[in-house]
């Protein structure tokens, strides 16, 4: 019998979704054959609720919780915005079950705590479980009570004599009643903490309520300690200034908990749930007031201004060894600039870099693993921690933010550094599991629970060993060189992490490497694969080294690896020849974006070999990638299209005003501009006019990767976006309206099936797909809970005219699929547009032969309508391209 594994995810605080994202990642990479995953959501109310699974796949908690039925604003909101007028069991109706602790006791062997924050791990839930002879992951009670409160570390830290920037705390109640003077305060700032500082919340992670003030400008000090306590000061002249556009753009900022407020909040004592509640009392109140100041109900008691280290940051994971001696693995370095390492940057591939093991030399990592090591054993931590830290130009160490639970996405410090001894997520997993019942054993005096489940573990990991050699051999080949080489990083990693937690595939990663030219195939081990984006991959393929810092803590990780690590995944990398595919896998999974893998080229290279693949053929391929020649295949063939033009870099360049006559003669603004062979929103913008028209094709086709300030400003370009260089790129006009009572735009997913009678097409639900810009950007595609994708998409509130819409599209992409003679799986990216007669009409925008494959990517959400986990719908792409 498998060990019954409850993953508690998601949770209250301001850090659910990443929470809940982690907890994704536990429920996929827990090894299939020993373990049997149980997802047990907690919600904005400490229920526990007994998750449909499908649910887990949903990219963000609100595209499922609070469910559709109760949540009807047009904004999206969590439930505790809901709940003046549902109950919580009205609320999580049709997403699972409201469970009990003693129903929790009799379903699970043991629970995996992937929560963050208060009530997560603060120590409460802890105490909670062990109340009831739950045996959980990580850290106990008293060790979770520190870990949560930063003002209570550095206490400790102080005494114990260990180095920490210098700080000082303000009380909630002394700000919002003035009795801080900014003015002493920026004076006691000058003289004990120095600027720039850094302000921070007391209790939060993700970088929630942190800000770095580089100066004494009152000001942004008031600002920062604002955001801190999760306060918002308005003047009746900022509203009043306001354009309506201006007003919901700041609301939708304000309720945002990652990055404001969220809801509810309180304005002069009066708690306000819903966001047109709190515009009428905003109005209301500047009837008599010139300034209002709304708080968040989930705030904050106290903050901390800290001095801020000019060193190079780290982040370290300690584990227990089987002895429960602590061992530091090899310090991360976070290398990003001068800008703040906030969500996005933390969370967004490619964004930051994260250097492991950390820059230094021998002796000084060997400091930061002794300073890491003495906090872990003076708070008492149990199973692993994160610590996080400077080191200075002198070699000085300083830490700060010790955690208890560290984030749990695919490539977070928590597989990166586990990697680097050996162990892949799936192995990593199990190693916690086991360690974490070790400790319990103890906790729990005894009792004989632990016991139980510690000794099923060991024989289920002693039969999955044996069973290695009989699974089916598959080369996952991601990377690649193009702007989508970071997407195509996380589609694979994560293709990987669902095979090689299976009890059917023996999966293995090859990057892929060069340019259009020539590229390189090379076999990667567990620790490269886990580097952060695609371009800290190629560097160790091309300069492999074993740190000696490295080869001195796999040694002391031995005895976890000999008994954890099911094969050897530390090696150097290797380059494949072609045919080398064909002699060491069964089947090649191709989890590239854009060129080379949905031109045609690779798949024509693997046909010359024989070894089967994933997706279309070559032909077909070489169509989809252009969405020129893809657009006008369908035109010809009576779907809607956009009209379109190419504008190519020679003409561009011999007669620009000409061409811009000429284009604005048959498209006008605004219009979309994008490249015609990339997709992840890649440099997809929308034109509103002739000066963005040239800003943009000066960006495509300037002569360098560097980018143009003033035309990277007017595109309004975020930091480290990237802009491909073309030789040209394609106008559309904009998709609209047109008179439609219901437009929106939806993404479509498609299975093929070989049979007896031929191949049989399967179309998923289309999502609705949400964008809070201009177009959808590559956050709101892959970032974990940023995107919001609604499926079924909602084309009408009627759920029978709903589903003959529905059907209709769904004809439709069959027939485009069909047309273009797609094979595999897919995604069909649409408009529709729903008349008040009834008329229906959809309009292509692009195909996608090689459909992202992020955790979050809403073809999964589809695919589960259909009743297919993730793993099951990877297993059935396989299993198509094994028989065509």
């Amino acid at each position: 019998m498998k060990i019954k594994v409850g993953i508690l995810f998601g949770g209250k605080s301001r850090e659910r979704e990443i929470a809940f994202a982690g907890g994704r990642t536990v429920y996929d990479n827990l090894n299939k054959s020993i373990f049997e995953p149980i997802p047990i959501f907690i919600d904005s109310f400490n229920n526990f609720i007994l998750l449909n699974w499908e649910c887990v796949y949903k990219g963000s908690i609100r595209d499922f919780y609070p469910n559709s039925k109760t949540n009807d604003s047009q904004i999206p909101l969590y439930a505790e915005s809901l709940s003046e007028n549902f109950t919580p069991e009205e609320l999580a109706e049709g997403i699972g079950q409201i469970i009990s602790v003693d129903t929790l006791k009799a379903s699970i062997d043991i629970a995996f705590l992937a929560l963050h924050g208060p009530y997560g791990e603060d120590g409460r839930l802890q105490g909670l479980l062990e109340y009831f002879d739950i045996p959980y992951t990580g850290s106990g009670i008293y060790s979770s009570a520190i870990g949560i409160s930063k003002q209570l570390q550095k206490e400790l830290q102080s005494k114990l004599g260990i180095l920490q920037p210098h700080y000082i705390t303000i009380k909630r109640e002394a700000w919002l009643n003035n009795e801080v003077d900014l003015d002493v305060l920026a004076e006691k700032l000058i003289y004990d903490i120095d600027f720039p500082c850094v302000v921070k919340a007391s209790t939060q992670g993700s970088s929630v309520g942190i800000s770095i003030v580089q100066g004494d400008d009152n000001t942004k000090l008031q600002q920062a300690i604002d955001k801190a306590f999760f306060i918002s000061r308005l003047t009746k002249s900022e509203w009043e200034s306001f354009l309506p556009n201006k007003r919901e753009e700041w609301l939708l900022q304000l309720i945002d908990i990652r990055e404001s407020l969220g809801l509810p909040v309180r304005i002069n004592e009066t708690v306000i749930y819903r966001p047109e509640a709190l515009i009428n009392k905003i109005v209301e109140v500047f009837n008599h007031q010139e300034t209002i100041i709304i708080e968040a109900c989930d705030t904050e008691a106290e903050i901390i201004i800290e001095s801020f280290i000019d060193g190079k940051e780290f982040s370290s994971i300690v584990i227990e060894d089987l002895d429960g001696t602590p061992i530091c693995l090899p310090p991360t370095e976070i290398r990003k600039g001068k800008e703040l390492f906030d969500y996005r940057s933390k969370y967004l591939p490619g964004l930051s870099r994260k250097i492991t093991p950390i820059e230094l030399e021998f002796s000084l990592i060997e400091k930061i693993r002794t300073a890491t090591i003495a906090v872990y054993k003076a708070f008492k931590f149990n199973v692993y921690a994160r610590i996080d830290g400077f080191i200075t130009k002198d070699g000085t160490v300083f830490l700060n933010d010790p955690n208890t639970t560290s984030g749990m996405m695919p490539a977070s410090f928590f597989f990166h550094q586990a990697a680097e001894i050996g162990l892949n997520p799936s192995e990593f997993l199990t190693y916690i599991v086991y360690k974490s019942l070790q400790n319990r054993i103890i906790d729990f005096k005894y009792n004989g629970v632990a016991t139980v489940v510690l000794q099923r573990l060991q024989k289920a990991i002693d039969a999955e060993k044996k069973r290695q050699d009989k699974k089916i051999r598959v080369g996952i080949v991601l990377g690649g060189y193009s702007s989508e080489r970071h997407i195509s990083v996380e589609s694979g990693r994560n293709i990987y992490e669902k095979l090689v937690s299976s009890d059917k595939y023996l999966p293995t990663p090859i990057f892929l490497t060069g340019d259009d030219r020539f590229y390189s195939f090379y076999k990667i081990p567990i620790n490269v694969l886990l580097k952060d984006n695609a371009d800290d991959i190629l560097e160790k393929v091309k300069y492999y080294e074993q740190h000696p810092i490295v080869q001195k803590i796999i040694e002391e990780c031995s005895t976890i690896t000999e008994y954890f690590a099911f094969s050897n995944q530390l090696f150097k990398p290797y380059e494949y020849e072609l045919d080398e595919l064909k002699q060491n896998f069964d089947f090649i999974f191709i989890a590239l974006h854009g060129r080379p893998g949905e031109d045609g080229s690779l798949q024509a290279k693997l046909d010359s070999i024989g070894i089967p693949y994933n997706g279309s053929s070559s032909n077909v391929s070489s169509i989809t990638i252009d969405k020129y020649r893809t657009n006008e295949i369908l035109r010809v063939n009576n779907f809607l299209v956009a009209d379109h033009l190419v504008v190519k870099k020679e003409e561009w360049l011999s007669n620009k005003d000409l061409l811009i006559n000429i284009l604005e003669s048959r498209i006008c603004y605004p219009l979309i501009a994008k490249p015609i062979d990339d997709g992840c929103s890649s440099a997809v913008k929308k034109i509103k006019n002739r000066a963005e028209l040239e800003a943009f094709a000066q960006l495509i086709f300037r002569k360098n990767l560097i980018l143009e300030g003033k035309d990277a400003a007017l595109l309004g370009l975020k930091l480290k976006e990237e802009f491909p260089l073309k030789n040209e790129f394609l106008v559309e006009s904009l998709i609209t309206a047109n008179g439609a009572a219901h437009f929106l735009e939806i993404t479509g997913g498609m299975l093929c099936h070989k049979t007896d009678k031929g191949v049989v097409y399967e179309i998923f639900e289309a999502s609705e797909t949400l964008s809070t810009g201009d177009v959808l950007s590559l956050e709101e595609k892959f970032l974990a809970g940023q995107g919001l994708n609604i499926t079924p998409a909602r084309y009408s509130k009627n759920p029978l005219e709903r589903q003959r819409i529905s059907d209709e599209v769904k004809e439709t992409l069959l027939k485009v699929i069909q047309t273009i003679n797609v094979e595999g799986y897919c995604r069909v990216d649409a408009f529709v547009r729903v008349y008040e007669n009834g008329k229906i009409e959809t309009i292509i925008i692009e195909i996608n032969s090689l459909p992202g494959m992020t955790p979050a990517t809403c073809i999964f959400h589809q695919c589960a309508v259909n009743n297919y986990k993730p793993f099951q719908f990877i297993d059935k792409i396989i299993d198509f391209g094994l028989k065509k």
